[in-house]
């Protein structure tokens, strides 16, 4: 036995370098409008201002952490309302299947973050080192001085790229004008700069030279998204039916059997994946189209009908190939499944809205201490304590006035003040300790517990809050 049959098999094949080619078309186009948008928003969001008054910070989008507060324009959510966040969760996650069941793969090749940058390393690189067939050159080529040179312009541009993305993501946390010049004289906090840090270093491997295994290997979505599609998804495809047999179209006996595809590996020299699509459906494939761009380049330079390489569903082969027309674009769309998703989707947004302009000015939240649960006084009365945090949602300082209801005779007083009324500045939350009494001898203060509820009423509005809690008496 020969030591090369000894030898362990590869497991794993070494990685094959994509070298996308330039191509233009209306997909192609359309990736460059989105990116653009796309790279806009995130960059420049965190430095649009909004006037919320005194104590508040003036950016239109942030994250609050420190005081567990997110801001979106008008809107401003508190650490008690995280259900509008979930809410927004949900109907992303609505919104992916709701597209993937319609257009396969669509976010992953539009709007994906990994295709947004990719996109943009790959611009850089085209720009330094020139079209697909002058990288695979340079990469096969000895590390001589312009080889150097051009590597090194594009991992610098890369890294510049990198660093503004980690650093336009920060600014999502803090106050972005504050934050810029913290960092810039090296006064910001810690995490600001390992953040930072960070986000560079992902961004530039990811983008730069991890790329397509991103998607492939270290993304969950492609194998969850075969639970999204069927047979009626709108995909890339390829019609083998019309280009098979491949062939170079030269004149001679036999031509004429050749199918339109003339094997000139333009779709797979485009794809940024670096797959063929006529293999057929493939886990890599992210549908970003740029194939169908190239084919239809193709097709028209030879005289041939555009689509061989195009969006369809899979339901339509047989009737293509029956010599039948495909169905319309809205029958795969409007579909049990898709009118589901949209469904649920619309029911969750407009529950949001409705919970957005429904909610109250004022809130409150009324905690009982229950160590003790209640104190006999020395009249014999027996007093309950409890935790009220107020919060007042206005861009105004409001005074809120606090009263109960029940059934029983019971007093109300307030920790630190003879009075009923607690100041709470605009967009604050105060906490007041609240106490409650029973008289020696009555109802309340003799039974076990005892219904009562508290309210919070704001003097200038009028607007009222409440909290039902109980009273706990001497029978425990």
């Amino acid at each position: 036995m020969s030591s090369t049959d000894t030898e362990d098999p590869k497991l794993y094949a070494a990685r094959e370098p994509v070298f996308p080619r330039r191509v233009s078309g209306a997909f192609r186009t359309f990736k460059w409008w989105f990116m653009g948008l796309a790279l806009g928003i995130y960059y420049i969001t965190p430095w649009i201002r909004w006037d919320r008054g005194p104590n508040l910070p003036d950016q239109a989008v942030l994250v609050d952490l420190a005081h567990r507060r997110f801001f979106f324009f008008m809107v401003e959510i508190w650490p008690h309302e995280f259900y509008f966040v979930a809410g927004l969760l949900i109907m992303a996650g609505l919104g992916l299947f709701l597209f993937t069941s319609a257009l396969g793969r669509v976010w992953c090749g539009y709007a994906c973050p990994q295709t947004v940058w990719t996109d943009l390393f790959i611009l850089v690189e085209r720009w330094v080192e020139g079209d697909r067939n002058a990288r695979v050159r340079l990469w096969k080529s000895k590390w001589d001085f312009r080889k150097w040179r051009l590597r090194l312009t594009k991992w610098a541009i890369w890294l510049l790229i990198a660093v503004a993305t980690g650093g336009a993501w920060v600014f999502y946390f803090t106050d972005a004008p504050t934050l810029l010049v913290d960092l810039l004289t090296f006064s910001a906090h810690p995490v600001a700069y390992t953040t930072i840090a960070i986000l560079t270093a992902t961004t530039f491997l990811f983008g730069g030279f991890f790329r397509e295994q991103i998607c492939i290997y270290a993304c969950p979505w492609p194998r969850i998204q075969a639970a999204m599609m069927d047979e009626d998804t709108i995909t890339v495809g390829y019609r083998d039916w019309r280009g098979e047999p491949r062939g170079k179209h030269r004149k001679g006996e036999g031509a004429e059997a050749l199918g339109d595809c003339i094997d000139c590996m333009a779709c797979v020299n485009v794809c940024p994946m670096g797959i063929d699509i006529r293999d057929g459906q493939q886990l890599a494939c992210i549908t970003c189209a740029l194939c169908i761009d190239a084919c239809d380049d193709v097709m028209e330079k030879i005289g041939k009908p555009r689509g061989l390489i195009d969006y369809m569903a899979l339901s339509d082969e047989v009737r293509e190939r029956g010599g039948k027309k495909p169905l319309s674009i809205w029958t795969h769309i409007l579909r049990p499944r898709t009118m589901l998703y949209t469904s649920l989707y619309t029911i969750v947004g407009i529950g949001l809205v409705v919970a957005l302009f429904l909610r109250q000015e004022i809130d409150v939240t009324v905690e009982p201490v229950r160590n003790p649960t209640f104190v006999t006084l020395s009249d014999g009365s027996v007093r309950n304590t409890y935790n009220l945090r107020l919060r007042n949602l206005t861009l105004e300082d409001r005074r809120f006035h606090l009263s109960l209801t029940s059934d029983a005779l019971l007093r109300i007083d307030l920790e630190g003040t003879d009075e009923l009324v607690v100041d709470v500045p605009a967009n604050q939350m105060v906490q007041q300790r609240v106490y409650v009494i029973a008289p020696p001898r009555s109802e309340a203060a003799t039974a076990s517990l005892t219904d009562l509820r508290l309210w919070v009423e704001d003097l200038e509005s009028t607007d009222r809050a409440y909290r039902d809690t109980v009273f706990n008496g001497r029978d425990q």
